[in-house]
């Protein structure tokens, strides 16, 4: 299913000309410069390929032939290489002659024949060259950076590359025909395309997975005995043609892609997602993979404020349950879309989740996502992404987390109750309440993701009907332990605050946050008998406030029945935490003004903190 999607997708592409894309037998690559010969094989120039992205260079992606499966053996590629291939110089490779003369053995064989001009003056040069005319011009000049690089030939005065020109397309295709008669695997039936044809033997590999080899690695491969059977090795225990196997990989390759205008791409935990959409037109598909960008990665940055604008506007609709089309008239709701997660294994590719659904379907389960992890006061100023809701996970130190610090099976499985609409992790609750009490940041975010996974629980024991507790802003009517237990936390916080003033190092919550929410009988008794001494100094310096601050613990003690809990389990605890969340908002939006603002922000900010 998965190689099949993928394959559609490229013939899609392909069809359209999207740029990058190359035809079968040519694959993207990243090259670093070009060898200019003359028409008898003299090198006349080197020309640098490098391009700038950011602050830095980087190789150009060209079309070139696709590159060969490299293990132990060596092969070398139909008109590119490295320079350990190409040139024979090498500061990495152990074996550059070996490598240099089978890149010379192979062309001398496949040009011999050949008329075309760039053709010929390839051989000719390869015939002439010698490793050590690298330290003359005109490649001493290049020699620091071009070492172990990728290059291509051109030929002077010419604007295309040799491995472009008609003659050398002809070639590629009548030696990848001769390859597929000469080779041992059988004709089989594809089970991508169910055509029969040669089988791959070894898949193309797959590139810039966050955490995978540099090289690529496989997502399809068979390389141990224990794979073998009734007599099949490698690609024949899965039969997948030659021309399935380009097409998925070149259209995975190219979803996956560095490039800063790809959207179709984004890190979450250990495993990379991308995602694409199946449509007759392109400017639907488009605005699908558009809109699903925009719900999964709202953090992504915004070019100006129309866009910026844009988004807010599609995210607001869209967590408002409005039909898609009215964010955008060339939006199906029946579109499909096709949602992959992929992470490193050894020199394999492991497939942490796969989703296939319609673009409507998919947007009403962001939308219950986004109405499960709403609460008042919103403490973020752009819907959090999936990625920063994992980040919130991990502990925090000096006010950032860290991605490395997120549980890769955490990350994956939240992701995956986003998209199918199922239970959130149940270890989400107990992480969150666990880094809560570790490192005291009771963030907006946390509480917010606290409050999801209780909502979300209760609404489907109930069959998606409405709960009899929202858990969304603050409830003075609910008599819930851990609620009510969090708003006398806060507001014995808030005396401590206000008889000791706002310049204290530290708080109740610093101290007392996890045993009071973990075990309340142990610690509120105390910290009541700490709020009286409190109570009589605010008495001295505010009567008001100490009237006030009086009747708010009596009020919210009585809706404790009898005595405090011994111990509060894991849903209670994450009550205790939407309740102190609640009552701490509630405090500052009574002040209001310059307080008020600023407790917004800083919540804000500690949610995005590690995340830029």
């Amino acid at each position: 299913m998965i190689l099949e999607a993928l394959h559609r997708h490229y013939d899609r592409l392909f069809e359209r000309g999207e740029p990058g894309l190359s035809p079968f037998g040519y694959s993207p690559q990243k090259i670093s410069y070009a060898v200019v010969l003359s028409l008898d094989g003299e090198p006349v120039d080197v020309v640098p390929l490098l391009e700038m992205q950011g602050k830095k260079q980087v190789p150009r992606l060209l079309g070139v032939p696709q590159s060969e499966t490299r293990t132990s053996a060596i092969k070398p590629n139909f008109l590119w290489d490295k320079t350990s291939y190409a040139l024979g110089v090498s500061a990495t490779s152990k074996r550059t002659a070996e490598e240099h003369a089978a890149f010379k053995a192979f062309h001398d064989s496949a040009l011999k024949d050949e008329t075309d001009a760039g053709l010929v003056a390839l051989r000719r040069f390869l015939h002439r060259w010698t490793p050590a005319r690298f330290d003359s011009p005109p490649f001493a000049a290049h020699r620091e950076g071009m070492v172990d690089a990728n290059l291509v030939f051109r030929l002077d005065d010419e604007h295309q590359y040799v491995h472009e020109s008609p003659a050398a397309r002809e070639l590629r295709a009548r030696l990848l025909a001769r390859d597929a008669e000469g080779a041992e695997n059988e004709a089989l039936d594809c089970l991508v395309t169910n055509r029969r044809g040669p089988a791959a033997r070894l898949h193309p590999a797959i590139k810039e997975v966050n955490g995978a080899q540099s090289s690529g690695a496989a997502l399809v491969s068979f390389n141990l005995d224990a794979f073998t059977s009734y007599g099949k090795s490698q690609g024949d225990n899965a039969p997948v043609s030659e021309l399935a196997a380009f097409g998925y990989t070149s259209a995975l390759n190219h979803l996956l892609r560095r490039d800063p205008q790809n959207r179709q791409r984004l890190s979450l935990g250990d495993a990379t997602v991308v995602f694409w959409a199946e449509a007759p037109d392109a400017d639907e598909a488009a605005g699908a993979e558009w809109l699903t960008a925009m719900m999964l990665d709202p953090d992504l940055p915004d070019d100006d404020a129309q866009a910026a604008e844009k988004v807010r506007h599609a995210l607001d609709a869209v967590s408002k349950g409005r039909p898609v089309a009215e964010i955008d008239p060339r939006l199906d709701a029946g579109t499909r879309m096709f949602v992959l997660g992929l992470a490193p294994n050894a020199s394999r590719l492991s497939v942490r989740y796969w989703l296939v659904d319609s673009l409507g379907a998919l947007a009403d389960r962001l939308a219950d996502h986004a109405r499960d992890l709403h609460i008042e006061p919103v403490p973020w100023r752009k819907p959090p992404s999936v990625r920063r809701l994992a980040l919130a996970t991990a502990p925090e130190r000096d006010g950032r987390s860290k991605a490395d610090d997120v549980s890769p099976l955490l990350a994956g499985e939240l992701m995956r109750a986003v998209l199918t609409g199922g239970r959130y992790p149940q270890s989400l609750l107990a992480t969150l309440i666990l880094r809560m009490r570790s490192d005291g940041v009771v963030s907006g975010l946390r509480v917010a993701m606290c409050k999801a996974v209780l909502q979300r629980d209760a609404r489907l024991r109930r069959g998606n009907a409405s709960t009899e507790e929202d858990l969304v802003s603050l409830d003075i009517n609910s008599t819930n332990p851990g609620y009510v237990l969090g708003r006398l936390f806060s507001v014995l916080e808030n005396v401590q605050r206000s008889a000791l003033g706002r310049g204290l190092n530290a708080t109740i919550r610093d101290r007392y946050y996890g045993a009071a929410s973990a075990s309340p009988a142990s610690i509120f008794p105390m910290l009541l008998r700490n709020t009286q001494n409190h109570m009589s100094r605010l008495r001295k310096d505010n009567v008001g406030a100490a009237v006030n601050l009086e009747r708010d613990v009596q009020e919210i003690v009585d809706k404790l029945s009898g005595e405090f809990p011994r111990s509060l389990n894991i849903q209670e605890q994450g009550r205790f935490a939407i309740g102190y969340y609640h009552q701490t908002q509630a405090r500052y939006a009574k002040k209001g003004g310059a307080e008020a603002g600023e407790s917004a922000e800083s919540t804000d900010t500690q949610a995005q903190g590690g995340n830029e």
